[in-house]
């Protein structure tokens, strides 16, 4: 899997990236700077219960056009309720590991183990054969790739990362939310980026109706191309080891 393919799954989980991945011509863009990290064997991991099945975009008429959901300024007492609900879990959840599944725009699925652990931290590995990880420790996201042993870098500040790795989340304040959905089993909130080189991303991302915990994104890149990314065995009260988020900046490729 192409390290822009990990950051559009993964950054874009809270918005769209693609803007700081790419360039106008939609080819991966020079990252601020490329390290060299040392070598290390891929992660064991132990027995995973079987993955969730992926819900189908219900929004999907959405994409690529103009938002026909009313904007944030113009949300009902019940969306804005919904909304509070999904501040209030993101907000109060501030260690999260579980388990995903990621399916791409070619069908094709990738599984691995996540971490987060807020303000600024995430760990995502992919399981073998994939050798990609994504981590932010706080100032920096890099992705790396364990066979090659380098890593893109890129700040943090510069990534919709920002908001979801904070300790508290506004998604009226934070981003451009265009729409918020509910019904027994799902909510569903739909927010939107526009960069004026890429154009213009949409992320969904799911919750549970019953308990709000999270359940799964789809991101929309501006060629109509959705990614969508599943986690399960979700464990809020365990905090991740320190070593899981340190990124080596020492050794440089020039």
């Amino acid at each position: 899997m192409s390290r822009t393919a990990i950051i559009s799954a993964v950054f874009l989980l809270a918005s769209a990236l693609p803007c700081a991945a790419q360039s106008a011509s939609g080819q991966p863009a020079k990252p601020a700077v490329r390290h060299v990290a040392p070598k290390a064997a891929p992660t064991v991991m132990a027995q995973r219960a079987a993955p969730p099945a992926i819900q189908s975009n219900p929004f999907s008429s959405l994409f690529g056009k103009p938002a026909k959901a009313a904007p944030s300024t113009n949300l009902t007492a019940e969306q804005r309720a919904l909304v509070e609900k999904i501040n209030a879990y993101m907000s109060s959840t501030q260690v999260l590991n579980g388990d995903f599944v990621q399916v791409g725009p070619d069908g094709k699925k990738t599984q691995g183990t996540f971490y987060i652990q807020k303000p600024g931290k995430v760990r995502f590995e992919y399981d073998p054969p994939s050798p990609m990880e994504l981590i932010s420790d706080g100032q920096s996201v890099v992705v790396r790739d364990r066979n090659l042993a380098t890593q893109d870098l890129y700040p943090l500040s510069q990534t919709p990362l920002r908001f979801l790795l904070a300790e508290r989340v506004n998604l009226l304040r934070d981003t451009k939310l265009i729409g918020v959905y509910a019904d027994d089993v799902f909510i569903t909130a739909v927010v939107e980026e526009t960069n004026g080189i890429v154009g213009t991303s949409r992320l969904m991302i799911m919750f549970s109706a019953k308990d709000m915990q999270l359940k799964q994104w789809t991101v929309t890149d501006p060629q109509g191309y959705d990614t969508t990314v599943a986690v399960y065995n979700l464990d809020s009260s365990k905090r991740p080891d320190p070593s899981l988020f340190r990124i080596d900046y020492t050794r440089n490729i020039q």
